[in-house]
């Protein structure tokens, strides 16, 4: 019988097959950005350990200039598989995939960085969180004189939208969870508002697992409101010499509101919701409370205001 990590770690994903990993390798979004931190960061002789490896190719990217790269896995399949792709490329030597619980590893030496993406949008069924923390606390017990590694994302930027979405398929009204490729404008979506960041996780900080916010969204265009977007970019790499930053952005995520209403420009949305990191992607549906509120007098004038001046 499975024990609770073991499962849990099937049905979210982390056991996922090689099959499937072929959809991640031919990503662009996904391994030109994160190609473009790891090169960006890891210098020459460096020390790297990737937590979650998957097929190795973040750490091979890393084994670039990295003079050792410690790239763990936790599926046993995927350690055979990532050590049989390692050996056909080059540089792939200095990779040594190890079979280990991220939840529990640390390498036998500091380390430079630390790769992770173990990434869902809204950072709901995988455990990004949970284990960097962990690997945190863990990591400074056994090599208190060492500086903490840089992680690579180095953070990340939640936030949250107001849509219309079509929900007409074929004639057959289904309200369901949508996932959409960021930047892809499709005719059954209309967004309300401007997306309203609700949390940033920062992996050079401490940070709970526990998500919580109550906030307002505003209406910009009128429609009806049938769904909330939420959005995740993580932060691969910041770029102090031009102020600019490498992202990384999630699969965009509608989560259909309990009840659509309509809504006019100028209209106040409130909006709450509650879940932990890592957690189904139920708990955050589960808890969504969504209500309207009329706007101020001062804030319909100034919305008349702007529709008589465009």
């Amino acid at each position: 019988m499975l024990v609770e990590r073991e499962a849990e770690s099937c049905y979210l994903g982390q056991f996922i097959p090689v099959q499937y990993h072929h959809n991640m390798l031919m990503d662009a979004n996904r391994m030109d950005n994160f190609k473009a931190a790891i090169q960006h960061h890891v210098f020459e002789g460096a020390k790297v350990l990737e937590l979650g490896g998957g097929t190795g190719v973040l750490s091979w990217f890393a084994a670039q200039s990295a003079s050792k790269v410690y790239c763990v896995e936790f599926n046993p399949d995927m350690v055979a598989e990532a050590r049989r792709l390692l050996a056909k490329n080059r540089d792939g030597h200095k990779v040594e995939v190890i079979h280990a619980d991220a939840f529990e590893y640390l390498p036998p030496e500091p380390v430079d960085f630390v790769i992770c993406e173990m990434i869902h949008v809204a950072m709901l069924r995988e455990k990004q969180v949970e284990v960097i923390e962990g690997f945190k606390r863990r990591y400074a017990e056994r090599f208190p004189d060492a500086k903490m590694p840089v992680f690579i994302p180095e953070a990340v930027l939640m936030a949250v939208q107001p849509l219309q979405e079509t929900y007409d398929f074929w004639g057959y009204q289904a309200p369901i969870i949508q996932f959409t490729q960021p930047g892809v404008f499709s005719a059954n979506t209309q967004e309300l508002g401007n997306p309203v960041l609700y949390s940033v996780i920062d992996f050079c900080q401490p940070n709970e697992l526990a998500v919580r916010w109550q906030g307002s969204l505003q209406i910009e265009t009128p429609g009806t409101l049938t769904a909330l977007r939420f959005v995740t970019k993580n932060v691969l790499a910041v770029l102090l010499d031009t102020g600019s930053t490498i992202d990384w952005l999630n699969h965009y995520m509608a989560i259909p509101v309990p009840e659509p209403m309509q809504v006019n420009a100028g209209d106040i949305v409130d909006v709450s919701f509650a879940y932990h990191t890592g957690a189904p992607i139920s708990a955050l549906q589960n808890t969504l409370s969504v209500s309207l509120r009329q706007p101020s007098h001062e804030t319909q004038d100034a919305v008349a205001a702007g529709m008589a001046t465009a």
